[in-house]
């Protein structure tokens, strides 16, 4: 049996596309001959890998371990490629990164910019996701390294400790716990807040220790962003937590940070790998130097 490497980034536009004339589109393709190439690809490996339904298309079992085994092969092809292409030049290749907000606003982006300073002929394409989506992102092939801060769905990939972060609470100055420098989040849990957006390990960590003290959160607003976060914090909406270095992004008057004094305000940032064997030298080389950045945290 052999595989074409066309046949099978045709199938993944597909699967990602949901619709082969969408994924047709992508690839400046006719739609007939898409489909015509899936169903040669379908009868090659004795077995359907789509399910036609009546807005699209959705892969089978079978369709997605193709899929994400076609990933990895059009991966490889790539950096095979870029490698050659580049070779006088010194290393070089694509990264593919998803990582959390929080990391990406305190650490990510300062240690990035090192890194391709060192090794411009390295592509890195970030993408931000909250934690869960970075995990199920690398364990579907679909990025190569994730930076992730609390997630149940890891123990199949390799993990490194990347950071630790801190946990604050912003409480507009004219808030009754302004005055004080520090606070136990049960103490917050009598004013309304305002978190982050559901699915986000922010959110987790609310909801997970207001549980843990038998108490309800009063979540006034949920936002997607820090910057949203503060804006509405300024404008007396509510008390917020925030990691304490994305604070330094922005203009914090009219407010106050107060320590939380609970021990889980401290929090650890992981890296996450398929294996360090499946990297390629780029990624190799930026997972160690993500490894071993030694900047303050």
């Amino acid at each position: 049996m052999r595989l074409s490497l066309y046949s099978l980034r045709l199938f993944v536009s597909v699967v990602d596309e949901g619709t082969i004339a969408k994924a047709a589109e992508r690839e400046h393709i006719a739609s007939s001959a898409l489909s015509k190439r899936i169903s040669e690809l379908e009868q090659s490996l004795g077995t359907p890998l789509l399910v036609r339904l009546a807005r699209g298309v959705q892969p089978t079992i079978a369709g997605s371990v193709l899929a994400k085994g076609a990933r990895l092969l059009l991966r490889n092809a790539e950096d095979l490629a870029d490698e050659i292409e580049h070779f006088a030049s010194g290393l070089s290749g694509q990264v593919r990164v998803a990582a959390n907000l929080s990391s990406i606003t305190q650490f990510l982006a300062a240690d990035l910019g090192r890194f391709c300073d060192a090794h411009p002929f390295v592509r890195v394409d970030l993408e931000e996701q909250v934690s869960d989506e970075v995990v199920r992102l690398v364990s579907a092939n679909a990025a190569d390294i994730g930076i992730y801060s609390l997630s149940d769905k890891d123990h199949e990939l390799e993990t490194f400790p990347y950071r630790t972060d801190r946990m604050v609470m912003v409480v507009p100055d004219t808030h009754p716990l302004a005055s004080r420098e520090s606070v136990s989040f049960a103490e917050t849990l009598d004013y309304p807040h305002v978190g982050m957006h559901p699915g986000s390990a922010a959110n987790a960590l609310l909801m997970r220790h207001a549980s843990d003290l038998h108490r309800q959160i009063q979540l006034r607003f949920q936002v997607t962003s820090y910057d949203a976060m503060i804006a509405m914090i300024k404008a007396g909406m509510g008390i917020g937590m925030m990691p304490n270095h994305s604070i330094s992004l922005y203009s914090i008057d009219r407010m106050k940070i107060l320590q939380l004094d609970d021990n889980w305000a401290a929090r650890q940032l992981r890296l996450c790998v398929r294996s360090t064997e499946s990297l390629t030298p780029a990624g190799r080389l930026l997972l160690d130097s993500l490894c071993s950045d030694d900047s303050p945290a």
